[in-house]
């Protein structure tokens, strides 16, 4: 296996559309308000055009030891993501981005308004949760023909897999170089509706 690194860039076409329910609910608006449904509708317009679909990633093989999940590259410790592995022989590590252009049109908007502001916050998380899921969806359709299935994505900062465990993910997938995504001290991304996670591959065949 070669641990190269791949990128994919997707026209928003690709993706499926704006799920307007899922951004009101990452907006915070528990309510179908008519004022604030036209108001997130006129952002979802507005932040077609800045838009970027980017991932950058790598299958590596791995072994799973209880805690220890042992890659070529180096290790990570998590019980959480040692259970989430369990099993598995190989998997994608991956990161996503939108692009810069969305924390920009969330800064601009929110100085003009703290309500439009949490829309395109919203439309913002939507977004990079519907980019994950394609490209997830498309990394288990190839498992699926090679006779894998593949486990739920599991991302740093979730449970006891730790933030620091970023900087594992920026040096092997080259996040900078390849899709302009960087990490700061704090282990904060820019731009920071992005995500990276890791994609569990295990044996279709193989009976636990």
């Amino acid at each position: 296996m070669s641990n190269s690194v791949f990128v994919k860039k997707y026209q928003a076409s690709e993706i499926s559309p704006v799920d307007l329910r899922e951004a009101l609910r990452y907006a915070g608006n528990k309510t179908q308000d008519e004022s604030v449904v036209s108001l997130i509708t006129q952002c979802i317009m507005e932040s077609y055009s800045v838009l970027e679909y980017k991932v950058c990633y790598m299958r590596t093989e791995l072994v799973v030891d209880g805690d220890r999940i042992i890659f070529p590259f180096g290790e990570i410790v998590s019980f959480g993501l040692g259970r989430n592995l369990k099993g598995c022989k190989a998997a994608v590590l991956f990161g996503a981005t939108i692009g810069i252009g969305m924390d920009r049109l969330i800064t601009k908007n929110s100085m003009l308004s703290p309500v439009k502001g949490l829309c395109m916050q919203g439309i913002g998380a939507e977004r990079i949760e519907a980019l994950c899921d394609y490209f997830n969806k498309e990394i288990t359709d190839q498992e699926k023909a090679l006779e894998n299935i593949t486990r739920p994505r599991f991302s740093p900062g979730y449970g006891d897999f730790l933030l620091d465990n970023q900087k594992l993910f920026f040096t092997i997938l080259d996040c900078h170089r390849k899709i302009g995504l960087t990490l700061n001290q704090s282990m904060l991304m820019s731009p920071s509706k992005s995500v990276t996670a890791i994609i569990g591959i295990k044996d279709a065949n193989k009976i636990e």
